[in-house]
């Protein structure tokens, strides 16, 4: 089902639930990718706010992620422009490993008899058999898949959606072969041409990686 399946409803402010939606992640760095899929969600979902969380300890990644501040820093310089974005630090001052689940539950509290949507990648909708209490997340929240550029990649073998009481949603993208992973390969590398870069990342960003010299030692 499609994100637009979902507009049959009232739009935002004029029906009796608020949609309030999430998107998580290492944010290391925020890139023009992660903007597109945060205006798309706004947009399709119609949601009254977007919850962008930078997570704190990533339980499922092997590497270690930037400074926590540096992070933050980056991603409220990257989603600076978007109405309706909030950008919540909420995993960062938590202790321990950062859990999707917990996050979900927080929000829950805050906006009490909201619809919340989760915001995720193909990749991670393939693992999500694997994240803490997942079940209970699809409990909470709608899960809405963004699609990539390479979504076949997706284990098919593996459908929440079947044990969810909402449906599984498609958020629509522009392809952008953006990785944050290659950015800071192309940074650490010494070789990467600063042109090049701020065409991955916003100008404020790509100023703030240069400033502080991230990803050099990488």
């Amino acid at each position: 089902m499609s994100a637009p399946a979902a507009r049959g409803k009232k739009r935002m402010g004029e029906g009796p639930q608020k949609r309030i939606g999430v998107f998580g992640g290492s944010f290391d760095p925020p890139h023009k990718a992660h903007v597109a899929l945060a205006e798309a969600a706004v947009e399709q979902l119609e949601l009254a706010a977007l919850y962008i969380v930078p997570t704190g300890q990533a339980w499922h990644k092997a590497r270690v992620l930037s400074a926590p501040e540096h992070r933050l820093a980056m991603t409220q310089l990257a989603f600076a422009d978007l109405p309706g974005v909030v950008v919540d630090d909420r995993e960062l001052r938590r202790e321990g490993p950062s859990f999707t689940i917990d996050t979900l539950e927080a929000l829950q509290a805050d906006h009490p008899g909201a619809q919340i949507y989760l915001i995720i990648g193909a990749d991670q909708f393939a693992a999500l058999e694997n994240w803490h209490r997942w079940e209970d997340i699809l409990d909470i929240a709608i899960i809405c898949i963004a699609n990539r550029v390479h979504p076949e990649r997706a284990n098919p073998g593996f459908d929440p959606a079947s044990r969810a009481r909402h449906a599984v949603l498609t958020l629509h993208l522009p392809l952008m072969a953006v990785s944050a992973t290659n950015i800071r390969r192309q940074i650490g590398s010494g070789d990467a041409d600063p042109e090049e870069i701020a065409q991955l990342v916003s100008e404020p960003v790509a100023r703030y990686i240069e400033r502080h010299r991230l990803y050099l030692s990488r």
